[in-house]
C-alpha cells in the first residue's frame, strides 16, 4: 500500500462475511496467544453471533471492497449504571493493511454507533498482558487500564 490515506468503509457483517470472519479470529488466536483453533467449532461459533442479534455483532472494514480488519461487540448489562457496556472482541487486522487507520476506523464506528444508541454506558476491552503494540494502539485512542484485573474458570465445551 502507498502513503496514499485509505479510503475505510465500516459496515455490519452479513452472513456472506462468514469465511473471512473465521479466517480472521483463527489468524488473530494464533498470532496473539499461539493457538490454533478448531475451524468447524469457530464457524459455529461465529454463524451464531451472526444468526441471534442477541448475542453481539460483527464490524467488518473494508478497503476497496475487500476485507482489511474486523471486530465483534459483544454487551454485559450494568445494574449500577441502567446501560450496556460494549465489549470489543476478535479484533484484526489484516497484515497488508496494519498500521493505516483500519483499526482506528473500526474503533470510531463503535464509538459513533454507542453514543447514537444512547443505552450504552461505556466500552471496555480485553488485551493479552504481553501484546504491547495492541495496548498502545488503545492507549492512542483514548481508552485506559481499569482498575479491575480479569479472573476466570475456562470450562472445555
Amino acid at each position: 500500500m502507498s502513503d496514499a490515506r485509505l479510503e475505510i468503509v465500516v459496515r455490519n457483517a452479513t452472513r456472506d462475511d462468514l469465511n473471512t470472519l473465521v479466517k480472521y479470529n483463527a489468524a488473530m488466536a494464533k498470532e496473539t496467544e499461539g493457538k490454533t483453533l478448531d475451524l468447524e467449532l469457530l464457524s459455529k461459533g461465529v454463524s451464531a453471533v451472526l444468526d441471534r442479534d442477541t448475542l453481539g455483532f460483527y464490524l467488518i472494514a473494508e478497503v476497496e471492497g475487500r476485507p482489511a480488519g474486523q471486530l465483534l461487540i459483544t454487551t454485559e448489562w450494568s445494574d449500577w449504571r441502567n446501560g450496556y457496556f460494549w465489549w470489543i472482541q476478535s479484533v484484526y487486522v489484516d497484515a497488508e493493511y496494519r498500521r493505516q487507520g483500519v483499526y482506528r476506523a473500526l474503533d470510531s464506528h463503535v464509538h459513533a454507533e454507542a453514543r447514537r444508541r444512547g443505552d450504552v454506558c461505556g466500552i471496555r476491552l480485553y488485551v493479552e498482558r504481553n501484546n504491547h503494540v495492541a495496548q498502545q494502539v488503545y492507549s492512542s485512542l483514548d481508552m485506559h487500564r481499569s482498575h479491575y484485573d480479569l479472573f476466570e474458570i475456562d470450562f472445555v465445551l
